[in-house]
């Protein structure tokens, strides 16, 4: 990719792609600041370099219109507390009163515009908008990973009229992702959950390719364990897709690769914190019972073979995290990841909300920002945000 570190910025207008896509609460407070902190080294860069930097996002789901609960000014607000210095906030992000404040700029200066989801070009990667955005810089940087998969205006649209270059946080992204893949020591494991193996067939069959173990849990695993003949209950399972999980299973023991599937597993009448919870053997799930967390045996078997991986991949929860009686298997993995001596790489998510909750994420190599970015990347897809800061892109 061309870095920007390639480019030169002293006295340039940086039209940069961030993700400020921030968790707010009820009374619209930011309530983690994770992915403006993790601009920050771009941000800083660019502004020492002497760019006048024009930052880019969105928020939240407006539906092409402005929304005053998804303004970015609190962003800009934060923004400023962080980097100590001011940061203006356009009205608007195209306009003759937004160009205005981008002529008024000096170098060091910093603007922030307002979210482009109000747009409805911004998500059509309308050629009108994109141009209208490009008009505001000189050169683009795309430092918004968590973005990279959507061909919207403001991540590839803009590229074709402005040279592209990644942001430091970008670069870091796709660098870990590609060791883990491509460059990974032996043996290289990937610990795959979340609820369904419809979100996750592509990035299994890839994997499965590349890996030497894939463990699987969560929703998804009882399609694999009703696939092979076990009754899962009143257990999620796609029944649509029993026969692709069979070939899964077939393709794994003809690559040589250890799948592993849960052996027990914790199971309930409900999904709730108050539920009471009982541990079977995968052969013994009542009919009115659901499977809701991997059990102790699995999270013992799944940890051997973390203990013994050189390369980790891991995406998505093992259990239904956010109740505490079906948490214990994702929490047990997230320290094992942790305690491990394997390079490490969290494919954003919940998995990644449960090494923060542990307050473990110093022993894991990279927590990325981008879950479905991340998931489309491992799975081989070309990313269009990442496509054009590789390619230059021609009007």
């Amino acid at each position: 990719m061309r870095s920007v570190r390639d480019a030169e910025v002293k006295g340039k207008r940086v039209l940069m792609r961030v993700d400020f896509n921030v968790p707010t609460d009820k009374d619209n407070n930011i309530i983690d600041d994770t992915k403006i902190r993790e601009a920050l080294p771009t941000i800083e860069y660019l502004l020492k370099k002497g760019g006048r930097l024009i930052l880019m996002s969105h928020l939240g789901r407006p539906k092409g219109a402005p929304e005053e609960k998804y303004s970015l000014k609190k962003v800009a607000a934060r923004l400023s507390h962080l980097i100590h210095r001011p940061v203006a906030m356009a009205p608007a992000a195209i306009g003759d009163e937004v160009k205005c404040l981008v002529d008024k700029m000096h170098n060091g200066d910093v603007l922030l515009l307002e979210n482009v989801r109000f747009y409805p070009g911004e998500e059509k990667n309308d050629a009108e908008f994109s141009k209208a955005l490009a008009e505001l810089g000189d050169l683009f940087v795309n430092d918004a990973f968590g973005s990279a998969h959507r061909a919207h205006s403001s991540t590839t649209g803009v590229a074709y009229y402005l040279p592209a270059y990644a942001g430091l946080l970008m670069e870091k992204e796709v660098k870990m992702l590609r060791q883990v893949l491509e460059e990974g020591q032996q043996p290289r494991m990937a610990i795959m959950g979340g609820a369904k193996i419809a979100d996750k067939l592509g990035l299994i069959d890839n994997l499965t390719d590349k890996m030497d173990v894939i463990a699987i849990g969560g929703g998804m695993a009882n399609t694999f364990l009703k696939a092979q003949g076990f009754e899962v209950g009143r257990s999620l399972a796609e029944d649509d897709l029993l026969e692709e999980a069979r070939r899964l299973v077939k393709k794994a023991e003809e690559k040589g690769v250890a799948l592993l599937l849960p052996e027990d597993v914790v199971i309930a009448s409900e999904i709730s914190s108050q539920a009471i919870i009982k541990t079977v053997n995968v052969g013994e799930i009542p009919a009115d019972m659901m499977i809701l967390d991997i059990g102790p045996r699995t999270v013992e078997r799944f940890r051997e073979a973390i203990m013994e991986a050189r390369t980790i991949i891991w995406n998505g929860p093992l259990g239904v995290y956010e109740y505490e009686p079906f948490s214990h298997g994702t929490r047990e993995v997230a320290r094992a990841v942790a305690s491990s001596s394997a390079l490490s790489v969290i494919g954003g998510g919940d998995s990644a909300a449960a090494v923060h909750d542990l307050g473990v994420e110093k022993g894991i190599t990279h927590i990325s920002t981008g879950g479905g970015a991340s998931l489309e990347f491992l799975e081989g897809r070309e990313l269009p945000g990442v496509a054009v800061c590789e390619a230059k892109a021609t009007a």
